[in-house]
């Protein structure tokens, strides 16, 4: 994609609540990107629909269907685990770069990715977020600090969504998680408590997920020390972020070999050994 081209855009799982976003804020930036085509599931009620009307940005000339047939560039999958595969299928036969923003993967659909980033380049992430991934560096730079001290930190990680997510905790919360392990160490993980455990044990991450309302994300990584404590805080206050992020990610991905990336490439983000 070049300055003067706008980048041929296929957006699945268009008529959620992420995919109508996504669709909106491509809308948004018609000399970037050109939606051309709009893909659900077979039993959507809004099937045949425009998908700008979907969205809420009026008629494109783009329906709402179940597969495409035309030319792209990109890929943006936000829909569910069990339509992954399909997907991923479909960008391998086509060559076409996937963005897998998609989370609550089972063992299959992470084995399809890697199946497809053979063939194709495949960004995968539990969070699109710019705002979270910059946050998660910050968290892995934390842990990796106390640990270099010696320092002994409760790291708790407290996440809240709205009352329709369906997983907890949520995949940005585990991969926060994760980050702190490897920084740290930390072999024990909970998820709440409740009656009477004893005292914490010191080898653990803390789990703690909320949902309420029409809350789009916000996550807090503790880490309780000695007379002290250090907070990491990253909230969304709309749907948005999470939308061009994805686009940037999808942006960021064409034109690449095949093979895996993530948010902290789009970033530049240099992973440490």
């Amino acid at each position: 994609m070049t300055p003067t081209q706008s980048c041929n855009l296929v957006v699945h799982g268009a008529a959620g609540r992420m995919g109508q976003r996504i669709v909106a804020c491509a809308l948004a930036e018609p000399k970037k990107w050109n939606l051309v085509a709009a893909i659900d599931r077979s039993d959507h009620p809004r099937l045949g629909d425009d998908a700008g009307q979907v969205a809420g940005a009026g008629d494109i000339g783009v329906a709402l269907n179940t597969s495409w047939e035309v030319p792209a560039d990109v890929v943006i999958d936000f829909s569910l685990p069990g339509a992954l595969r399909g997907i991923a299928e479909a960008c391998v036969q086509r060559g076409v770069p996937l963005v897998v923003a998609t989370t609550g993967l089972e063992v299959d659909d992470e084995a399809a990715i890697a199946e497809a980033a053979m063939s194709v380049p495949v960004l995968i992430s539990p969070s699109m977020s710019l705002a979270v991934n910059i946050a998660m560096d910050l968290v892995g730079r934390a842990g990796r600090l106390l640990r270099g001290v010696g320092s002994r930190a409760d790291v708790e990680i407290i996440e809240c969504h709205h009352h329709h997510k369906e997983d907890a905790p949520s995949g940005t919360a585990l991969k926060f998680g994760r980050i702190v392990k490897n920084a740290m160490g930390q072999s024990k993980e909970t998820h709440g408590r409740e009656g009477r455990p004893g005292s914490r044990p010191e080898d653990e991450v803390g789990y703690h997920a909320v949902r309420s309302g029409d809350n789009p994300g916000e996550h807090t990584i503790l880490f309780g020390l000695e007379g002290e404590s250090l907070s990491v805080n990253v909230r969304a206050t709309n749907r948005d972020s999470y939308a061009r992020g994805a686009l940037a990610a999808a942006e960021f991905l064409v034109g690449k070999p095949a093979g895996m990336y993530n948010m902290e490439d789009v970033l530049g983000i240099t992973r440490e050994k």
